[in-house]
């Protein structure tokens, strides 16, 4: 893999784009999954893998059920950290930002994009609760479908969705001499990136 350049972009989502577009030409599986780090108020980190479903200059929006771990630490810490892991071209992109909760509206015109399957999903929002058996939830389920078994599934008052707005970025990649080339992308105060690179 070709070295990155000493001139990379001013922006920094110009070079996930690019790399993101390379992630889907390689056919990745899901180069769209991101591991999503949050904290609790007690200062406990957690992670786990969400769906990365659109980006532009705003930021990077994922979408969840509200009455999760994860919303319930963004409600309270609102620092989140993104890792898109794209291994299979030897690449790793961290985003470090904000999260800002969606707008009803916005929840809205992505939910009725959703396959109707998807929807019915959405309202099993509780998904820390505590079940006795994987027929519970089937059970759960099944009354959904029941419930909603003609017309458009209502949006769930408990799903909803974050834009996380970056203030750092770092690109890894691989090069076959193990010096690996890593870019870091910082925002300042004036709204422009400050770009530097790091000894991996």
């Amino acid at each position: 893999m070709e070295p990155l350049s000493a001139t990379f972009p001013d922006d920094p989502l110009v070079l996930f784009a690019a790399w993101y577009q390379a992630a889907q030409d390689q056919q990745l599986p899901q180069p769209n999954a991101m591991s999503l780090a949050t904290v609790s108020p007690a200062g406990e980190v957690s992670s786990r893998l969400v769906l990365l479903r659109t980006y532009d200059q705003a930021g990077f929006v994922f979408y969840t059920g509200l009455d999760t771990q994860k919303a319930h630490d963004l409600d309270q810490h609102a620092q989140a950290a993104l890792l898109f892991p794209w291994l299979g071209i030897k690449r790793q992109v961290r985003v470090q930002g904000t999260a800002v909760k969606l707008s009803k509206t916005e929840v809205w015109q992505y939910f009725i994009t959703r396959p109707r399957g998807s929807q019915l999903g959405a309202w099993l929002t509780q998904s820390s609760e505590v079940i006795s058996s994987r027929s519970v939830l089937q059970a759960k389920m099944a009354g959904l479908k029941e419930k909603f078994q003609a017309g458009q599934i209502p949006l769930p008052a408990a799903w909803g969705g974050y834009r996380v707005r970056p203030y750092r970025y770092e690109f890894w990649q691989a090069q076959a001499d193990g010096l690996a080339d890593r870019l870091a992308y910082t925002q300042q105060d004036d709204g422009r990136w400050l770009r530097q690179r790091l000894i991996p």
